[in-house]
């Protein structure tokens, strides 16, 4: 999980008058497919929703989760996810449409050590959902 030196920036300027940050990717479609930025504890994760890790943000005091629907995580298992950010409207929902900017995910396959890795972590885990985080 990574975020693009655009994305970090916006979250930044968001934290500043949003207070703590957290991302959720539906997988839902038009703009469900987009990862959204709420105030964290705003969006009522589910039981299937999976914790894909936090992003360190310079300027942000705490990290920022990074959530997932359990289905959409089986199609983008096997990447390695960057959030970026573009100019163009995105969802009413997320915390940048106001600035006319939307969020949207980069992937790439995730090398061989990473896969192991993830492999190794999951094991860990458990197969069962990440509980919800408070």
């Amino acid at each position: 999980m990574a975020a693009t030196p655009a994305a970090a920036d916006l979250l930044a300027r968001l934290r500043t008058r949003h207070g703590p940050l957290m991302f959720h990717q539906s997988g839902g479609c038009c703009d469900g497919s987009s990862p959204m930025c709420y105030p964290d504890g705003e969006f009522r994760l589910g039981a299937s929703d999976r914790h894909l890790g936090d992003l360190d943000i310079p300027g942000v005091a705490e990290p920022v989760p990074v959530w997932m629907s359990g289905a959409q995580f089986e199609y983008w298992r096997h990447t390695h996810l960057t959030i970026d950010v573009v100019a163009g409207r995105g969802s009413g929902f997320s915390l940048e449409a106001p600035d006319g900017v939307r969020f949207l995910l980069r992937s790439r396959l995730l090398s061989d050590a990473e896969l192991h890795e993830l492999e190794l972590r999951e094991r860990e885990e458990g197969e069962g959902p990440t509980p919800p985080h408070p």
